[in-house]
């Protein structure tokens, strides 16, 4: 009988196997998760009489809805990682997401406006408790030495994730779009369904990864409450009220909403100064950095994710989308940007191997920044698409624009992508203290939900300011960003204290 560690110590292609469970796990979630996410914009502004009715919503108002919605899907894994973290572990937490996200998306399906709210919760409490801690696990398969595998291992089950979400824009949407939107979102719960079964089929092989970790940690207060430790230092107290203040005021005199956001994120922000005072000196440096990127990552998903939203209502409205007699549904173009990762990936990830081997500026951050600039300069080509559309004396659209202006804007979109994002999926791994490793997944992705809700601030504007400005703003803001990140690289290398 083979004994559990030669199952744990399997590999496939110099990587363990379960990567690779992990790998399909993460395909089937992303396919549920960007299948939903091609159409719900489209079925909010789709009109509610006719042969596939919708919501009859208005754009700003469906921008607005998904803008909300994908940010707490992302925020959500900040409870998910605590959960991991203090109760569950990363992987009893992952298959609970699992569970939790094929009855959302089973609900989705029913046609009915208590099953479309419904079902949306319970996809942010699936992914809350799935996408930081499956994430986590891939970090846990390496040894803390091994950075070039494992990198090479982030790519790899990057793929996954592109695979999901190139299939399902492509079959979600043309199902949704086409026939009934409830299809789609019937047809994606189906994928979660296949990718449940697979990682319960492969647990054999992550047994020795993601099971809860007892804390041992620099700071004895760190076993009582985490709510609690965030009013035990006076820099969490700080921190914690200064941001709860802030949504107070933003209710009262604004709009309770964002006020109430802010008081949430008081919390993460406390739960963020507990984890920072809980390290030792090289601890604290890190963790700092990790922060910084956090911004980054905010920076970066709340340009990138106008994707979903703007882009998603430009395509379906202002682009040209006639291929002779065929016409193109919107919601393949949420498929692009997956595709050209498929197609770029490798040849991305080989030349930053080559960049290394020649002595040039290779680190994370920096890596980062440029994707925060080439993935701005995407939106240069929507600037031109916006010069192109006419529109007559009553605001009617007489010329829509080309499609290969968007297909451009995915290329660059994708390039930044590959700079960034896997590489900061990474670095979280490398700098985060392990006791904390969950959380601060966690929070990574909360910073992406954050990113997420600034992208649809900026496209509920867009129809004020303008699709021009919109665009080209967002070019101007991302080049300066990452080149004030650039600038202050060496100072920041110096508290990475060697990790990379």
């Amino acid at each position: 009988m083979i004994d559990q560690t030669t199952i744990q110590n399997k590999t496939f292609f110099g990587h363990p196997i379960g990567l690779f469970v992990l790998f399909f796990t993460e395909l089937w979630e992303r396919f549920s998760y960007y299948g939903m996410r091609a159409i719900l914009v489209l079925y909010l502004v789709s009109e509610t009489s006719g042969d596939n009715p919708g919501m009859g919503w208005s754009d700003s108002s469906a921008i607005a809805l998904y803008g909300w919605y994908t940010m707490f899907v992302y925020l959500a894994t900040i409870p998910g990682g605590i959960l991991a973290d203090r109760y569950l572990g990363q992987r009893k937490s992952v298959m609970l997401g699992g569970l939790l996200l094929c009855f959302g998306h089973g609900i989705l399906a029913v046609e009915a406006l208590w099953a479309f709210y419904t079902g949306l919760a319970f996809i942010v409490l699936g992914v809350g408790c799935l996408k930081g801690n499956i994430s986590t696990m891939v970090g846990g398969l390496y040894s803390k030495n091994d950075n070039n595998k494992r990198d090479m291992g982030f790519y790899i089950f990057y793929m996954g994730i592109n695979i999901g979400a190139a299939v399902a824009a492509l079959v979600v949407g043309y199902i949704g779009e086409t026939y009934n939107w409830h299809y789609g979102f019937g047809l994606a719960g189906i994928g979660m369904a296949i990718g449940q079964f697979g990682y319960w089929k492969g647990q054999k092989y992550l047994s020795h990864v993601g099971n809860l970790i007892k804390i041992e940690s620099t700071n004895k207060s760190n076993s009582e409450n985490l709510f609690l430790q965030i009013f035990k230092k006076t820099n969490s107290l700080i921190g914690f009220s200064l941001m709860a203040l802030l949504g107070v005021y933003i209710g009262l005199y604004i709009d309770w909403s964002y006020g109430l956001l802010l008081i949430a994120i008081a919390f993460a922000v406390g739960f963020a100064i507990v984890v920072y005072n809980d390290g030792n000196k090289v601890e604290k440096d890190r963790i700092l950095v990790t922060y910084l990127a956090f911004l980054i990552v905010i920076v970066f998903w709340g340009s990138f994710e106008q994707a979903g939203g703007l882009m998603n209502l430009y395509a379906s409205q202002k682009t040209d989308l006639s291929l002779g007699s065929f016409m193109v549904p919107a919601s393949w173009f949420q498929s692009v940007n997956a595709i050209f990762i498929l197609i770029f990936a490798t040849a991305i990830g080989s030349f930053w191997i080559w960049w290394k081997k020649s002595g040039y500026e290779h680190s994370s951050l920096f890596k980062m920044a440029l994707g925060v600039i080439i993935m701005g300069f995407g939106f240069f080509f929507m600037s031109m698409a916006a010069n192109e559309v006419v529109y007559d004396g009553s605001g009617e659209i007489t010329k829509k624009s080309a499609m290969y202006w968007l297909v451009l804007a995915y290329l660059f979109h994708t390039i930044g992508e590959l700079c960034a994002s896997p590489v900061a999926l990474s670095f979280i791994t490398k700098l985060a203290p392990a006791r904390w490793g969950a959380f601060m997944m966690g929070a990574y992705f909360a910073a992406t939900g954050l990113g997420n809700k600034v992208a649809g601030l900026i496209g509920e504007n867009a129809s004020e300011v303008g699709d021009y400005t919109t665009f080209i703003g967002i070019t101007i803001f991302c080049t300066i960003f990452g080149l004030l990140v650039i600038l202050i690289l060496k100072p920041l290398k110096r508290l990475v204290h060697g990790a990379e």
